[in-house]
């Protein structure tokens, strides 16, 4: 089975091809000979009916400095591919959205990875809300007050941006921290969006466990450690990824989210697991398979391939 497959994704030219997961799937896709056609999501347009791309024939290779190469320009209807990769990563802004609604249009006749329309409606920090029993206690809130008598009432708190990633603005404010005031006021003059408040979890000292999950079954974790002085453990922030396994309470929360994952066609999907708890479910654009593969020798794009060219 030979594929037309195109990635949507931030530019190739700035991959890290020994962590990015985009690359290691595209690399995994050429491998079974499926023809590669890549572009930004600026160049996604929509005129008269057809979703369409202006973008480049690909080719990857593991070679630094040299990983890739592009074909002539051309713009592609997306209609006539087999499948779609919705990769970039967020912001998760109006920008992102729009982008979600554009490929709606062409799914399934057209296999976008991950369903758009729930990659929309189910972002990352907002669908771990259906699973409150495997959660810490968590809030979501604009107003100063709302989250002052949350942290009163948990005392230790972690404070991020509710549409973030990657680590970026996220605070933990102990018993004795008196900088909610002025954090409020740092968030609100960004945005109009809601913060989100999650009771500190001690465990994460000990790591952060990304779970990956393919069509809803765990296929591995690694685990991140905190840099000294740190309490966020994301590898874009200085985290050091460790071979882990999974333990009893790790296959208990993915089976409870599975069947949601699977019914809902996020086929390639990062969890984030600290202690006993669930903090996060990342469906927009996780990581992960690289560190995956070098520790155990689990092969992730080859499963998450599989699970693809069944549905085709």
């Amino acid at each position: 089975m030979s594929l037309k497959v195109a990635f949507q994704m931030d530019p190739i030219e700035s991959v890290n091809i020994d962590a990015d997961s985009t690359f290691r799937i595209a690399l995994e896709a050429q491998s079974r000979g499926h023809a590669l056609f890549y572009y930004t999501p600026g160049r996604l347009s929509y005129r008269e009916g057809r979703v369409l791309a202006r973008g480049w024939p690909l080719e990857v290779r593991r070679q630094k400095g040299n990983h890739f190469t592009l074909g002539a320009e051309v713009e592609a209807d997306l209609g006539d591919m087999d499948v779609v990769w919705l990769r970039q990563d967020p912001p998760f802004d109006m920008g992102y959205i729009t982008t979600t609604h554009l490929l709606d249009m062409i799914h399934p006749e057209t296999f976008v990875v991950n369903d758009p329309f729930w990659v929309r409606n189910y972002p990352e920090k907002l669908l771990v809300l259906n699973f409150p029993h495997l959660t810490p206690p968590t809030l979501i809130a604009r107003d100063l007050q709302t989250i002052r008598d949350f942290k009163a009432e948990h005392g230790d708190i972690i404070l991020k941006p509710l549409y973030g990633n990657g680590g970026a603005g996220v605070f933990r404010l102990d018993p004795n921290d008196r900088n909610l005031a002025s954090l409020h006021e740092l968030f609100i003059g960004i945005n109009r969006e809601p913060l989100i408040a999650q009771k500190y979890v001690p465990a994460v000292v000990k790591g952060d466990k990304r779970i990956i999950l393919v069509d809803g079954e765990p296929v591995g974790a690694i685990n991140r450690i905190p840099a000294e002085g740190e309490t966020r453990s994301n590898m874009h922030v200085g985290g050091r990824p460790e071979k882990v396994g999974l333990t009893q309470r790790d296959k208990e929360i993915c089976a409870a989210i599975g069947p949601t994952l699977r019914e809902k066609g996020q086929i390639f999907v990062g969890i984030d697991v600290i202690g006993d708890w669930l903090t996060e479910i990342n469906v927009t654009s996780p990581t992960g398979i690289q560190e995956l593969e070098r520790f155990d020798g689990t092969n992730a794009a080859a499963k998450i391939w599989k699970a693809i060219e069944a549905k085709r």
